[in-house]
């Protein structure tokens, strides 16, 4: 038979488990669940905030949009099916958020629609003005098929970069934009999914596909604004879009 603990030795274990619980140097190792913690430069974990699904696989909840033909719904170009976000690719245009965001780190995939030919599109970050074509004035992650990675200012969005890979391009669709090249191709062949992670913190922009570094740039405008996704030319799919502000 088990003898009952006295109650000055109930006292005592209490405590002591009171005061593991509240342990600070226990809490400072710790991340809460659904949130995250990333390495700066210094060696120090940079705070975050809960991430944010941005594409919940359903619908387009807390998604606009905007195309040159005024007389096409959002549903005619982009439309979900088994939790994919399908863009047809025509007629040019984008999706945008609802919501603007500054410093992130934003996780995205994409791929081109199996079999059928690659063309162009991009991720449209810190979108700062509506448009005066089919694109706004923002900073563009390219996904054009086998330039993904490069980065684009396009309408006065400001960027710069490594002088080998910066150029000022005139054109006659858009006018002056500016383009820093990808450091390196990363991209896998046509019809498989890609992994982009994008992180953009103050003035300065980083891209990763498929885990490798391809791009950095600096110089670019400290606002927020809303994140688009570009329709510009044949079927794109993304998935598992999701952000992580940074404080």
């Amino acid at each position: 038979m088990m003898k009952a603990i006295s109650f000055s030795s109930a006292l005592i274990l209490t405590a002591s488990m009171l005061s593991a619980s509240a342990n600070p140097a226990e809490d400072a190792q710790s991340t809460p669940a659904g949130h995250s913690a990333e390495s700066r430069d210094d060696g120090q974990k940079a705070p975050k905030v809960e991430g944010v699904e941005l594409f919940n696989g359903k619908n387009l909840d807390g998604w606009s949009h905007l195309l040159v033909d005024k007389s096409l719904s959002k549903d005619d170009v982009w439309s979900v099916k088994d939790g994919i976000l399908v863009c047809k690719g025509m007629p040019l245009g984008y999706l945008h958020t609802n919501a603007s965001y500054k410093n992130f780190v934003l996780n995205l995939e994409w791929r081109w629609a199996p079999g059928t030919e690659p063309t162009n599109s991009g991720v449209l970050l810190r979108i700062a003005a509506e448009p005066a074509t089919f694109l706004p004035k923002c900073v563009e992650a390219q996904l054009q098929h086998q330039n993904a990675g490069d980065l684009y200012g396009f309408f006065g969005a400001n960027i710069t970069g490594d002088e080998k890979r910066f150029k000022v391009i005139e054109s006659e669709k858009i006018g002056t934009f500016k383009s820093v090249k990808k450091i390196t191709g990363a991209e896998k062949p046509a019809g498989e999914w890609n992994h982009y992670r994008i992180k953009v913190v103050g003035d300065t922009v980083t891209l990763h596909i498929n885990g490798e570094l391809v791009n950095e740039a600096s110089g670019i405008d400290v606002i927020a604004g809303p994140i688009g996704l570009q329709s510009e030319g044949s079927e794109i799919h993304f998935r598992n879009i999701r952000l992580e502000a940074l404080k």
